[in-house]
């Protein structure tokens, strides 16, 4: 049982940091609910507004519909209601609509839509698709603009009056003149939620186009840094801002972009490397090699050695 409305949940998500918890896998990559139920109590003994399981960072891709459910039911368990737990949901409409159903069954307060597998489609038929999720749930949906799935101003208005639980859209496309349009035609309908890879580097123009949050990665392993970086943004301290950017988002991007598939290979380094091993990434993707995770290592001890303190 959902803790949170749909409307309730997207204007509590609107008001501070997000997150998307890694998830936890043994050497065998099996789920290990243990480690990962204590990172997400950790993660939320820190400001946050939302948990984002089995996501992309969680590594939703690689998981099986079941397994969707399951980490999510543990990300409940141990969240208790105290800020909402957002389940990932994707694929095409018949698996997709399927794990809405399990995830409202599992607890979680709302949906965060990606897009569905491998193939394109007209607007029309990606609108049936998300309304046939929206449909399925009385779970508040984030349809997550992205890759394969971008619909336009006018799909999304469409679809937010006939489907009352509508309620977010994360950009992960960083088209500023489709998020501007969006914004005008929607106002404050949706709750608006920053989606581009390193969402830290767009956050300050993201602000101005009503987009009051984002999700941070970098907030599974610095989430003192990450909170600081984020109410900088929101307060307009653009020194504190460009300085993080500074000495680290725009070297770790660097390093994040040596590889194919290195957005959560890099997270999960940063945890082993504060001394929370979550276990390796799942094949297809590679873990960073011993020379890239020691280049992490100097960048984090360089912005946040409490972080390496605490490790030690």
């Amino acid at each position: 049982m959902s803790h949170y409305s749909p409307t309730d949940m997207a204007r509590h998500l609107g008001e501070g940091l997000l997150s998307f918890p890694v998830t936890h896998f043994d050497a065998d990559g099996a789920f290990l609910e243990g480690p990962y139920r204590e990172h997400c109590a950790w993660m939320l003994g820190h400001e946050l507004t939302g948990l984002f399981a089995a996501g992309g960072t969680g590594e939703f891709f690689s998981l099986t519909p079941s397994e969707v459910a399951t980490v999510v039911a543990a990300a409940v368990a141990e969240g208790g209601g105290k800020t909402p737990v957002i389940s990932g949901c994707g694929y095409g409409t018949a698996i997709a609509t399927g794990i809405a159903r399990d995830a409202e069954k599992a607890g979680a307060d709302g949906l965060l839509l990606l897009p569905p597998y491998l193939m394109h489609a007209k607007q029309e038929g990606l609108a049936d698709h998300i309304e046939a999720v929206c449909r399925s749930t009385g779970l508040g949906v984030i349809v997550y603009n992205r890759d394969n799935a971008v619909i336009n101003d006018e799909t999304l208005a469409r679809l937010c009056e006939r489907n009352a639980n509508l309620v977010g859209f994360k950009d992960g496309v960083g088209d500023i003149e489709l998020m501007t349009r969006i914004y005008a035609r929607m106002g404050d309908r949706l709750t608006y939620i920053g989606g581009l890879p390193t969402a830290e580097t767009f956050a300050t123009p993201y602000l101005t186009m009503g987009v009051t949050t984002y999700s941070s990665a970098i907030f599974n392993f610095m989430p003192e840094w990450a909170l600081a970086f984020y109410k900088a943004v929101r307060a307009g301290d653009h020194a504190h801002v460009m300085d993080g950017l500074r000495r680290f988002v725009l070297p770790y991007i660097a390093l994040r972009n040596r590889g194919q598939g290195y957005a959560v290979s890099i997270v999960k380094s940063g945890m082993r490397i504060i001394g929370r091993d979550a276990g390796p990434v799942r094949s297809p993707l590679t873990d960073l090699s011993a020379a890239e995770e020691a280049e992490l290592r100097t960048l984090i001890e360089a912005v946040s050695p409490g972080a390496l303190s605490a490790a030690a």
